[in-house]
């Protein structure tokens, strides 16, 4: 267990952030597999952007900050309740990123945050956000194209913002974190793996 708290018997806990069609699932499920092949037991936590629009709740560059605090609360409920079960938790989408679509969608609607709201979330983002013992952001590579395993947003353009986006909110937040490139990732595999097991 983590003792960056030590009040908080949590599990170790990477999180991922990153635009859409970026590697982020597919590189923590090429994790998961990783460490459990060394008997490590792993939950993952999944990106609720499918359950926030079952739920009516907009996402992508609709984005609200109601659809935005669904997804932050609702992602901390889901790794919290993780806890008591495991010795790694994976989580796809950590809570920056919500931060980071709502943002994108604002720019990309050319609108403005009430302050006061956005404060909350800011407050909410970084609090938990200490308990990541690693944080990756996973690079945007224009060329490699949207996936089709689920429905994305085509738009390109926002999914520029969506990246820059995430990625200015990990800088304000002063959030430490590791940038997860876009090509050849199997030297970051490594490299994660052996990160987590160092903290067991």
């Amino acid at each position: 267990m983590s003792t960056a708290h030590p009040e908080v018997d949590r599990p170790v806990t990477v999180g991922i952030v990153g635009a859409h069609s970026t590697g982020k699932t597919t590189f923590l499920a090429q994790l998961a597999s990783a460490l459990r092949r060394q008997d490590v037991q792993v939950a993952t936590v999944a990106d609720l952007g499918e359950q926030a629009q079952h739920h009516g709740l907009p996402i992508l560059h609709a984005h609200t900050w109601t659809s935005t605090f669904w997804i932050v609360t609702r992602g901390i409920s889901n790794e919290l309740g993780t806890w008591p079960h495991t010795e790694v938790v994976l989580v796809d989408r950590a809570v920056p990123d919500a931060l980071g679509y709502y943002r994108a969608a604002l720019a990309y609607r050319d609108e403005q945050a009430d302050p006061h709201l956005t404060s909350q979330l800011e407050t909410l983002v970084r609090n938990h956000s200490r308990h990541y013992d690693l944080l990756l952001r996973s690079e945007l590579d224009d060329t490699i194209p949207l996936g089709t395993a689920k429905p994305r947003d085509q738009d390109q353009r926002f999914r520029q913002l969506a990246d820059h986006h995430v990625a200015r909110v990990l800088t304000d937040l002063e959030l430490p974190h590791q940038l997860l490139p876009s090509g050849d990732r199997e030297e970051a595999l490594k490299r994660t793996v052996e990160y987590v097991t160092g903290r067991l």
